[in-house]
């Protein structure tokens, strides 16, 4: 079996999982929800004579959701490599799918390395469906009250799409570690969406700026970021960049070394 061939097994047998359908409304209807949701206090604002009150514009209103669809690619990370652990049916033998996947393809870097080309590739569909959709979605709401678009749309658009699918391939590497999706989630989503143990950090110490989600955060959030002293996006791209390089090599060695 070819590489391409078990990328084309792995893209098939991680498409059809239930969760992979949850991951990917997430990933696209999460944004949109709040785009929407944005998009509509920006119109309001400017409607009332008041653009002070306009928090954000059309654009901001996007790039301001990213966070939200970072949930679905984390689920997509997690679903890829958890799914091989997960107990079948006794009435089908019990037993894993990792028994029968590293069967089929004795290779387990190559496994891994289809994993993870898959994820990147269900994330990027979404990433290219969904931000464009938004961005239009905004632009729609406010009209022609929308003050100009700032420069570096494109940029932010391609950044956040980078940063979904690097978040992904984190979530995958950890799973990987854990041989079980539910402390990847808890961890990854919470700090996501919830309460940002990165930070709270970084208001204590300037290092927090090259953990991996800060870092990733400045390739699209713009004026948008929560803390002094951000990353420039490339410098903030190529921090996160390293950070998923070195998890997805530590997680090869261990899928190499550990028992399946």
């Amino acid at each position: 079996m070819t590489f391409f061939d078990t990328v084309a097994a792995e893209t098939r047998k991680t498409a059809t999982l239930p969760a992979t359908a949850v991951a990917l409304a997430v990933t696209v209807l999460g944004p949109v929800a709040i785009t929407l949701i944005n998009a509509v206090g920006v119109r309001a604002a400017l409607r009332s004579g008041r653009p002070e009150l306009a928090y954000t514009s059309p654009v901001e209103a996007v790039f301001s959701a990213v966070p939200i669809g970072t949930v679905g690619a984390v689920v997509l990370g997690v679903v890829a490599v958890g799914g091989e652990y997960t107990a079948n049916s006794a009435r089908i033998g019990g037993g894993r799918q990792i028994t029968t996947t590293l069967t089929a393809t004795p290779s387990r870097l190559g496994v891994l390395a289809a994993k993870a080309v898959t994820v990147v590739l269900l994330v990027a569909v979404a990433a290219l469906v969904v931000i464009p959709a938004s961005l239009a979605l905004a632009g729609g709401i406010v009209g022609t009250e929308a003050p100009p678009a700032p420069e570096g749309v494109l940029s932010r658009s391609v950044g956040a799409g980078i940063y979904w699918m690097l978040t992904a391939l984190i979530a995958l590497a950890i799973t990987v570690f854990t041989r079980n999706g539910i402390v990847p989630i808890i961890v990854l989503v919470v700090n996501s969406t919830l309460v940002s143990v990165s930070v709270l950090l970084s208001h204590l110490t300037p290092l927090a700026r090259f953990l991996p989600d800060l870092a990733g955060t400045s390739m699209f959030a713009g004026d948008l970021l929560a803390f002094d002293d951000a990353l420039a996006p490339v410098t903030g791209g190529l921090v996160m960049a390293t950070w998923t390089a070195g998890l997805l090599a530590l997680a090869s060695a261990v899928f190499l070394r550990r028992d399946a």
